[in-house]
């Protein structure tokens, strides 16, 4: 398979992931929240708590999947991996918009993951992460396809998680500050606990922290911009 046919057919893995994505949301709010979405959150049973979080976990494993069979070089691998994870998100929400007119702006506040702990942000927050992401994972997939060499080095792969866990900070700070009021970390991580779980129901979001965010997307971006560069320079000392 050519590389267009395997962009073609991985995207559209990708986007009906996206649609299945969409569509037990519907029904978890059409359940949870039939009067539409919106914060504090109703309360969820434990059981249902517990399978969106191991569903969240096995919709992982299916792009890694997906990704270790598309890749040859682990580099390739973690490429396809983000890229499908960027086109899943972002058409999640392209069908959610479509399906329930919902989210009303790219400024709506949504929560974005639940692994370790609630993620939450404006929708355009992720959408610009999932754009990132496709940047980077083109960069490999094209110099790879050309017969390059397109392995990340030390401090290219630290420059990506330092972005990505100041990334990450930015998303769970306004959930942990809210829950670190109530309670100890151990304790907030904890969501068998009734008490957790019911003062975690109010949490309302109540300020994004832009400029943690602009910090991390800049790291990521200037790292992604110098493995360019680099690949680059590799490919005409080649020639």
């Amino acid at each position: 398979m050519n590389l267009r046919s395997k962009i073609i057919v991985i995207s559209l893995f990708a986007i009906a992931m996206g649609f299945l994505e969409t569509a037990v949301v519907i029904y978890m709010r059409e359940l949870l929240y039939p009067e539409g979405f919106a914060f504090p959150l109703v309360p969820i049973p434990t059981n249902l708590a517990l399978t969106e979080i191991l569903r969240e976990a096995a919709t992982l494993i299916m792009l890694l999947t997906i990704a270790i069979i598309a890749g040859k070089s682990f580099s390739e691998r973690f490429a396809w991996f983000i890229y499908t994870f960027a086109i899943w998100d972002i058409f999640y929400y392209i069908f959610l918009k479509i399906m329930i007119l919902w989210p009303e702006s790219l400024m709506t506040w949504d929560i974005l993951f639940l692994i370790p702990t609630t993620w939450t942000g404006p929708v355009i927050s992720p959408v610009i992460v999932s754009f990132t992401m496709i940047l980077l994972a083109f960069i490999i997939i094209l110099y790879a396809d050309q017969g390059h060499k397109t392995r990340l080095n030390g401090k290219e792969w630290a420059g990506l998680i330092i972005g990505s866990i100041i990334l990450i900070f930015g998303f769970i700070l306004d959930y942990s500050q809210y829950m670190l009021s109530h309670f100890n970390l151990f304790e907030m991580l904890n969501m068998g606990n009734k008490d957790v779980m019911e003062i975690a129901f109010k949490y309302i979001p109540v300020r994004f922290p832009w400029g943690i965010f602009i910090l991390g997307e800049g790291v990521i971006l200037g790292t992604i911009g110098g493995f360019w560069r680099r690949l680059g320079m590799d490919v005409e000392r080649v020639n």
